[in-house]
């Protein structure tokens, strides 16, 4: 079920007052982001904003996979945000190593940046940054973006930030959409992640509690400034 993020407000439902939500339309969102790109050969950027563990990667795939069926696998791009994770020794020297994944660990700036550059296009290939989660680190230009990318697809935890770097970075998008995942699902699952990816499994879930539901608290103070709220939809 799709909203509009005016109508996303007002309290959840009591669980015994909760109904079966019908699926999410992918074709129908696959043909609003494609719909987004504008007719004069230009270039669109797509930004899916979401708490940790949301599903926003799994989203972005989907929404990727339809469009390029229809319009070709160049014409548009991947570029998660999570490729300007501060690297460790960055978060060691800045002493925040303990909260990897808070706003302040990201290169926010960097960011802008390379979406401004995105949505100017009328250039060669642009490299982007991309994140290598079983070192949890990013990587420099592991993403090609082709000149022919007309939709480009950003997901990332802190699009809808008002700060001054990320509200740059949102200037550069066309639409912004969150995903409204249930929490207990989403902590699941972001716990199944951490764990596959190396830690034990009561690591995990102290992290996860401690770190990542302390910033899902913040990215979900920003849902009302979405264009689209995407709800029910369903957690790989």
């Amino acid at each position: 079920m799709n909203i509009p993020a005016d109508r996303a407000s007002g309290p959840a439902p009591k669980p015994d007052q909760q109904v079966r939500q019908p699926p999410v339309d992918l074709d129908g969102l696959a043909r609003r982001a494609a719909a987004l790109v504008p007719g004069d050969g230009g270039r669109a950027i797509l930004g899916i904003c979401g708490a940790p563990g949301a599903g926003k990667s799994t989203l972005a795939e989907e929404i990727l996979r339809r469009v390029r069926q229809e319009h070709g696998e160049h014409w548009a791009a991947h570029v998660p945000m999570d490729g300007f994770h501060l690297a460790d020794v960055q978060l060691e020297r800045l002493g925040f190593a303990d909260r990897k994944g808070a706003p302040e660990t990201f290169d926010a700036d960097g960011y802008a940046t390379l979406l401004a550059r995105l949505a100017r296009g009328g250039g060669g290939v642009v490299y982007a940054p991309g994140f290598e989660r079983e070192l949890e680190q990013p990587i420099a230009a592991a993403i090609a973006v082709p000149p022919e990318a007309r939709l480009v697809v950003t997901e990332g935890n802190y699009l809808l930030f008002e700060d001054a770097a990320w509200a740059a970075a949102r200037s550069w998008m066309s639409e912004v959409w969150y995903v409204d995942a249930d929490p207990a699902r989403r902590v699941e699952r972001l716990i199944r992640r951490h764990v596959q990816f190396g830690k034990s499994p009561e690591h995990a879930r102290d992290w996860v509690l401690r770190s990542d539901e302390a910033n899902a608290r913040l990215v979900e103070a920003t849902r009302g400034r979405a264009d689209l709220v995407v709800t029910s939809y369903p957690l790989a």
